[in-house]
């Protein structure tokens, strides 16, 4: 039996699942116009473990959506799953954000494009087949009319996750498929996190961080 408690946190949805043999059991998530993790996450933690009767010392592992996503966001995920591994000595489980998300669709044809708003024209995207192997790695990349021209002329494209908007603006193609008002979450988390979990696929829960893909950059305060 394998019991694991999922946290997504890198975007405005602040997001924890507890699952069952890669089952969702619990979901408890808030698609907040404002970034509240660092209030809701414990709270929604606790949620899901009383809601499925579970003790955190049954929890068997603790899975993390690793990014790439907001700085803030990923750092509150990823130190609230370190801090429960070292408490209840239990591995650790990075699970990709962008190929979760890309699990939110069901499809027979064309490809998957996972992509999550950045800053100006930039999103973080992947390219997955209709069956969530990954066929372009995972880039922080401009937008412009050329994007995506090679795989909108071959087939579908599914366009899913916050960065549509911009990409919407830009790409009018018969082919495109804009999959609206999605976030990542840790729903489908559970099935990645447990096929990792049955390998022994984990991490170093000292030296783990985040796959931000770039560098934070602070952004300066507007004067008043």
């Amino acid at each position: 039996m394998s019991i694991i408690l999922s946290i997504e946190t890198s975007t405005k949805n602040c997001s924890v699942s507890l699952s069952k043999q890669g089952e969702t059991l619990v979901l408890k998530e808030d698609y907040n116009i404002n970034y509240s993790h660092a209030e809701l996450l414990h709270v929604f933690i606790d949620d899901v473990l009383k809601t499925a009767n579970i003790k955190k010392t049954e929890i068997d592992a603790i899975a993390v959506s690793k990014g790439p996503g907001s700085y803030t966001g990923l750092r509150i995920g990823v130190s609230a799953a370190k801090g429960l591994c070292y408490a209840l000595d239990k591995p650790l489980i990075s699970v990709s954000t962008l190929h979760a998300l890309a699990r939110q669709l069901d499809t027979q044809e064309g490809v998957i494009v996972p992509m999550l708003d950045a800053r100006r024209m930039e999103v973080y995207s992947a390219i997955y087949d209709y069956e969530f192997n990954l066929i372009r790695k995972i880039e922080a990349q401009i937008l412009d009319e050329l994007s995506f021209k090679e795989e909108l002329n071959n087939g579908k494209v599914f366009f899913i996750g916050n960065g549509t908007e911009k990409t919407k603006a830009l790409l009018s193609h018969d082919n495109a498929v804009y999959i609206d008002n999605k976030l990542p979450s840790s729903n489908e988390m559970s099935a990645l996190a447990y096929n990792k979990y049955i390998i022994g696929d984990t991490e170093d829960v000292a030296y783990f961080e985040p796959f931000y893909l770039k560098d934070f950059i602070a952004l300066k305060p507007k004067k008043a």
